[in-house]
């Protein structure tokens, strides 16, 4: 049972026992009917668990030149569109357990895919839904609506500064970018717009030019990603928000970074605070913006365990 169902049994238990309460006496076969659809509705609540967690939604929807206002959207277009979208989500969310490899297929794409369950309403385009194949807990988030989530932080990116678009493309694996790119070609190449909706936040392109300009700050030529290894020590990490402080060896500059999820307990690492040690990281720049660090290899110690 979903969190719709049991809100509807809720509600519908609430207005029976109302209807109950105001039956009279003489009503009796009245009464058996509303005490029999009660007890039915109570053993259901008590019986059936409920899957509070419900699918990630998104609601993505186009306009330009290849949308014929609400009443329909050429093919070519729309299968592009929506197929460079669930690749780029499926890459996002791919990567939030282990850093893509270059190339090959997307590891358990199966599990990150989102099914086309209608149409959207005024300007066409279409409401998409996570595919979900097991259960999970209400406090967790799917790792497809934790994509979807840092999908649309990366739009929002890029129409921001370069601060907020650094700190978004941090987040995303360069595979993954590349996703995000081949979704604004596509856009660019049949110019179109679109608006993303998702949970209680909008993004939108204003026009054509815009999602061009996007994709030009997305490209490698604005945002440059290089790997270095920085020789240290950490000065301290926060293990829920995976973010750490490491002292740069022989200078004063102590870099603040993201721990990637290369390495699953962030907490570990402080257990050996102090430690000489030499780590990888990959360095994300965005125009004449601040660099951020991403932890992308388990920490070389100068000294074993």
């Amino acid at each position: 049972m979903n969190q719709q169902d049991r809100m509807h049994l809720l509600a519908e238990r609430k207005f029976l026992q109302e209807r109950l309460a105001e039956l009279p006496d003489s009503a009796r076969i009245m009464r058996i009917s509303t005490e029999s659809r009660l007890r039915a509705i109570e053993e259901r609540l008590a019986q059936e668990p409920v899957d509070e967690r419900e699918p990630a939604r998104v609601r993505l929807t186009f306009n330009g030149r290849p949308v014929i206002g609400s009443h329909g959207i050429f093919a070519e277009f729309g299968m592009k569109a929506v197929s460079n979208f669930t690749e780029a989500v499926a890459a996002v969310a791919a990567s939030l357990t282990a850093p893509l490899a270059a190339m090959g297929p997307i590891p358990n794409r199966e599990q990150h895919q989102l099914l086309i369950t209608s149409t959207a309403l005024g300007s066409f385009g279409f409401e998409l839904e996570e595919y979900r194949v097991g259960q999970l807990p209400l406090e967790e988030a799917s790792p497809v609506a934790q994509a979807l989530e840092r999908t649309q932080n990366l739009l929002q990116g890029t129409v921001g500064t370069d601060d907020q678009l650094a700190d978004s493309a941090a987040d995303t694996d360069p595979r993954a970018l590349d996703r995000v790119r081949a979704f604004l070609q596509t856009l660019a190449d049949y110019e179109a717009i679109c608006t993303m909706q998702y949970r209680d936040r909008g993004f939108r392109f204003t026009d054509v030019g815009q999602v061009r300009n996007s994709l030009a700050r997305l490209g490698q030529d604005n945002l440059r990603e290089d790997e270095q290894y920085l020789d240290g020590e950490f000065q301290g990490v926060l293990p829920k928000g995976r973010t750490f402080e490491f002292k740069v060896a022989g200078e004063d500059e102590v870099v603040r970074g993201k721990v990637g999820p290369v390495i699953q307990d962030a907490d570990e690492l402080n257990a050996r605070l102090h430690q000489a040690a030499r780590i990888k990281v990959m360095v994300t720049r965005v125009g004449n913006g601040r660099p951020r660090y991403v932890l992308i290899e388990a920490p070389q110690w100068a000294a074993p365990v």
